[in-house]
């Protein structure tokens, strides 16, 4: 095999010759070893031309998606590009390296939760370690947002340049991850009272593999599909992706700085910078400060139950952080209610009902949370919107307080 390493187009003849033995099930348990021996010689730019080259020949994406994992085992990181291409603050790039390294620490923080539930003897799996792994197995399905941008927003302008094996493979691996992230946190929220051999099974058969499919995606992003798409695309498309992505919204840390490309204008609005509604018009800082100055929390939910926005007024009632934008709501909720929000949200789709309130007393305050059904005028279902307020001191309200008896600073006392 040696004399092959330096002659490009034999060795990619020779490599697309063992995945397709691989595929026909020429015997795979010999195929494989000197196929994994073989991708720790070739740089990924050629294994991308090969499962390129496969796909446009008809091989189904689903053997390609297997391909990948051998593809990992065998990653040379001497093959790799040498050391991180510097992009400015806020390009797409540096976002998504960012939300990487974010994913990576709840990864390494998840890893650690394993060992402690592994290391214990006990005959009860302790809950305070079940509640972290679900508070971080929550925030790791925070990566749905990151997928979103890639395959809405950056396949596309592959795609244009005719690199379409490469997103066809990822997205592929996108929903294989979805899938394992939905069944481990369907195993935690489940996970109340089992044994620590229980808890030890349900990691390494359930938990574990979710784990290790988002980092594997962490690895294929850092090492061949960034780089590639830093050779593929120009500063235009990479705008136009960055124009975009604050609508699907940003994983875990949300971006330090905006980027455009040199000369851009900046983004308004509307062409006047006023937002147009049928009784007036705001600028947006207008509208920010009418939003957050009202005396109770919002938060909208769109019709894909997918959180669009929320106000952020001075004294919040729920903690709130601008990456929850673009989540998933059932996300935004703790497992044991996550029923009844769907429950409430599938009934506001389906027209069986419009409004949905519920109160609760906590530290102290009397809470009010009520749920509305959002319509356009010819009743199109276009979301939730969630109303959050503190009734506590309207509750104690006596006598009455009119206009004429105007105090200052009565709200300070």
């Amino acid at each position: 095999m040696s004399e092959l390493i330096h002659d490009q187009q034999r060795r990619m003849a020779l490599l697309k010759h063992m995945i397709l033995q691989l595929h026909a099930g020429d015997a795979p348990e010999a195929v494989r070893p000197q196929l994994i021996k073989l991708l720790g010689r070739v740089p990924y730019d050629e294994v991308v031309a090969v499962e390129q080259e496969l796909i446009s020949e008809g091989m189904p994406t689903e053997d390609i998606l297997k391909f990948c994992d051998i593809h990992k085992l065998a990653l040379n990181p001497s093959l790799l590009p040498e050391e991180e291409r510097a992009v400015p603050a806020g390009h797409p790039v540096d976002v998504f390296r960012a939300e990487n390294r974010a994913l990576g620490w709840e990864l390494d923080a998840i890893r650690e939760l394993f060992a402690q539930l592994k290391a214990l003897d006990a005959a009860a799996a302790p809950a305070e370690l079940l509640h972290d792994l679900r508070v971080r197995f929550n925030a790791l399905m925070d990566v749905e947002k990151h997928y979103l941008r890639k395959e809405h927003l950056l396949f596309p302008f592959l795609e244009k340049h005719g690199i379409t094996g490469p997103p066809t493979v990822m997205w592929g691996k996108h929903d294989e991850t979805r899938a394992l992230l939905k069944g481990a946190w369907e195993a935690l929220a489940a996970a109340e009272g089992i044994t620590t051999d229980e808890a030890g099974a349900v990691i390494d058969l359930v938990l574990q593999p979710a784990v290790e499919a988002v980092a594997g995606m962490i690895d294929k992003e850092t090492q061949i599909l960034l780089p590639m798409c830093l050779d593929s695309l120009d500063e235009a498309e990479w705008g136009a992706i960055a124009a975009g992505s604050a609508d699907l919204g940003w994983c875990l840390v949300v971006p330090a700085a905006t980027w455009q490309p040199a000369g851009a204008e900046p983004v308004e609005a509307v062409a006047d910078g006023l937002i147009r509604l049928p009784s007036g018009t705001f600028t947006p800082a207008q509208l920010q400060a009418v939003l957050n100055a009202i005396p109770f929390d919002v938060t909208f939910v769109d019709a894909d139950d997918t959180v669009r926005y929320f106000s952020e007024g001075r004294e919040r009632i729920f903690a709130r952080t601008r990456a929850i934008i673009g989540r998933k709501v059932e996300y935004c909720h703790p497992p044991k209610s996550v029923a009844i929000v769907q429950q409430i949200l599938s009934d506001f789709r389906e027209g069986r009902e419009t409004h949905s309130q519920f109160w609760i007393e906590l530290g102290g305050k009397f809470l009010c949370i009520e749920y509305f059904a959002l319509h356009d005028d010819d009743g199109k279902f276009l979301g939730t919107l969630e109303v959050s307020q503190d009734l506590t001191a309207k509750r104690a309200l006596t006598g009455q307080q009119r206009l004429l008896n105007y105090v200052k600073g009565q709200d300070h006392e």
